[in-house]
């Protein structure tokens, strides 16, 4: 069977006007739950443009954070973002990770697991290169359950051109019960689940339409659209979407997260 392909995304800066704002609230709600210990060396698994990255480095004090991403264009923003952080960034595959065993503290991801065409060997990756007693997690959108902020838009276009739900090849793997799965069977430990969400006010539906458009996942479907299905598809959002008294949208989204540590020394030795 043919693997699934690999997602990345190109342009650092479009992918924060588009899921920034969004990965920093869920973000900010994912490492108070952490509550990690200062001076930890982080690995930050599918880095992106940097923006968990960046958030690693301001709530968390950290010794360093590596970060590894397939893009070498969203590294390129990442790098310049950090420029003066304790960060470094390597461009490779979240599968096949270019560390030595035990070479952090923690290792994390931020919305990437779907992305991630096999996520059990992703995980066997994140708990390998932290050290015993560390910590391993992500958070990713529940896709599935419609806890994407853009999903209204994606089920539309879907509908529009006849597709079946555009969603990342392991959208499955963000379930809360495949999470807790992925974990347990990675040999981690004191796995936790935890759901988080967010919500994001857009001035006008205007504004909503100027940056859903942003969208990278979604532009090859906007390329193949004709110009009347293109209005008919902004004209349903604009239906889909309540405005308030003035105008303003208010759009949700909903992720699924998990925690868990790498057992010991001497929990492995015991383990049959």
């Amino acid at each position: 069977m043919q693997a699934p392909p690999q997602v990345r995304f190109n342009d650092g800066a479009s992918y924060e006007t588009f899921m920034g704002v969004w990965s920093r609230d869920i973000g900010e709600q994912f490492l108070q739950w952490l509550a990690p210990p200062a001076g930890w060396r982080w690995a930050d698994v599918g880095c992106g443009n940097g923006a968990f990255t960046e958030l690693l480095v301001e709530r968390c004090a950290v010794a360093e954070v590596c970060g590894i991403d397939p893009s070498p264009e969203q590294l390129a923003f990442a790098r310049q973002r950090l420029a003066t952080a304790p960060a470094r960034f390597v461009e490779g595959d979240a599968m096949a990770l270019p560390w030595p065993d035990a070479s952090f503290d923690a290792a994390t991801s931020a919305l990437v697991i779907f992305f991630v065409p096999e996520p059990a060997r992703c995980v066997a990756e994140l708990a390998r290169v932290v050290r015993p007693g560390g910590s391993v997690s992500t958070y990713a959108w529940d896709i599935v359950g419609g806890g994407f902020p853009f999903v209204l838009l994606q089920d539309e276009v879907a509908r529009l051109l006849g597709l079946p739900p555009i969603w990342p090849p392991s959208a499955d793997a963000a379930r809360l019960e495949a999470l807790q799965s992925l974990w347990t069977s990675a040999g981690l430990v004191d796995v936790e689940t935890r759901v988080f969400a967010a919500e994001r006010t857009y001035p006008s539906f205007e504004d909503w339409w100027a940056i859903a458009q942003t969208s990278r996942s979604l532009a090859p479907h906007f390329a193949a659209m004709t110009p009347a299905q293109l209005e008919t598809l902004r004209e349903r959002m604009r239906a889909g979407l309540s405005a308030d008294a003035n105008g303003a949208i208010t759009t949700r989204g909903r992720a699924n997260a998990v925690r868990g540590r790498v057992p010991d020394a001497s929990a492995r030795r015991a383990r049959p």
